[in-house]
């Protein structure tokens, strides 16, 4: 007798794909192509929104994606903010004089 499967069980055993595990030589060529100033953030957004790459790999290049645009905008953040602080500083020197 064959187990009974409900809708939920049937749906995810179809919705499941298995794909290659990336090996440690690839791992190995992505994080030195990585270092690689304007060519990572190409690949970047080449793994993470292509079609044919691996998920852990497009899963890799979603994260770092965000963490990048995170640490522009703290930076932007902190340039202006220090950019206005010295500008208040000079206004104030000026005034003084």
């Amino acid at each position: 007798m064959e187990p009974q499967l409900n809708q939920t069980q049937h749906t995810f055993a179809a919705n499941t794909q298995t794909s290659q595990v990336v090996t440690l030589k690839d791992w190995m060529i992505t994080i030195l192509l990585m270092i690689i100033p304007v060519v990572n953030i190409i690949l970047l957004c080449i793994w993470a929104f292509g079609g044919s790459t691996n998920p852990s790999k497009a899963n890799y290049a979603k994260a770092t994606l965000i963490w990048m645009a995170i640490g522009i905008v703290l930076y932007v953040v902190v340039f202006v903010l220090l950019l206005g602080s010295m500008m208040s500083e000079l206004s104030n020197l000026s005034l003084s004089v």
